[in-house]
């Protein structure tokens, strides 16, 4: 089964969808091809930006402070009830333009899935600078990927017109928020799912995209052999 997933690497409920995700095919138990799709929550944003998280929500947002650390809270509970340690004080704000191109690279050398939880785990658990191109080289380097290689993508334009026609394709399915999830290029599911839900999901789709057989014939079986012999 394929299944595509267009997230942010700057999106809390994504990192925690993909660990959600990640259990309900290992409950499952069936082959899922697993393709991440770039989208960018704010790609105004410039590479590196000095502002708090906090202080960041609240200009883009419009929200008081009360009202983001409220929500920072309710997002840090979820994903700690999925066994991640999100820290946002530690949190540096940055654009994701560049961490989707090396996503990209990733996916071009079989690396993907392990760069996506990489990137993720670095932006919201361990504090690193996404938006910084040494870091994401460094990033790179842990799931696999060659330092030289990534750095030399990350100096280039190179993957720019992927990022920017996965976003564009974005637009015109009507993804307005991720994580988005679109199952054999029919079904889409929004939004962080409960892991039970995504087993639901995924065993749903494997019944409607499975030609079903249909038994035809007399009344009367006919003869053939099996296990016990032949009749």
């Amino acid at each position: 089964m394929r299944v595509e997933i267009w997230s942010d690497v700057a999106c809390p409920w994504c990192y925690i969808g993909k660990v959600r995700f990640e259990r309900a095919v290992a409950e499952f138990g069936r082959p899922v091809e697993v393709t991440y799709r770039s989208y960018q929550l704010d790609p105004s944003l410039p590479p590196h930006d000095d502002r708090s998280e906090v202080d960041y929500l609240v200009e883009r947002k419009g929200m008081s402070r009360d009202q983001v650390r409220g929500m920072i809270a309710h997002v840090s509970e979820a994903a700690a009830g999925e066994g991640l340690a999100f820290d946002f004080d530690r949190l540096v704000v940055a654009n994701s333009f560049t961490a989707h191109r090396l996503l990209h690279h990733a996916k071009a050398h079989g690396r993907l899935p392990e760069l996506k939880g990489a990137l993720l785990a670095a932006h919201f658990e361990q504090g690193r600078d996404i938006g910084d191109p040494e870091t994401l080289v460094a990033v790179a380097a842990s799931v696999g990927l060659d330092a030289g290689e990534s750095r030399d993508v990350l100096l280039s334009k190179r993957y720019t017109d992927d990022v920017r026609a996965d976003i564009a394709e974005a637009r015109q399915i009507g993804v307005t928020g991720v994580p988005f999830y679109v199952f054999e290029d029919q079904y889409a599911v929004s939004g962080a799912q409960p892991s039970e839900v995504f087993v639901d999901v995924l065993r749903q789709v494997w019944t409607m995209t499975r030609p079903q057989l249909v038994t035809l014939g007399g009344p009367v079986d006919g003869e053939a052999c099996g296990p016990e012999g032949c009749d």
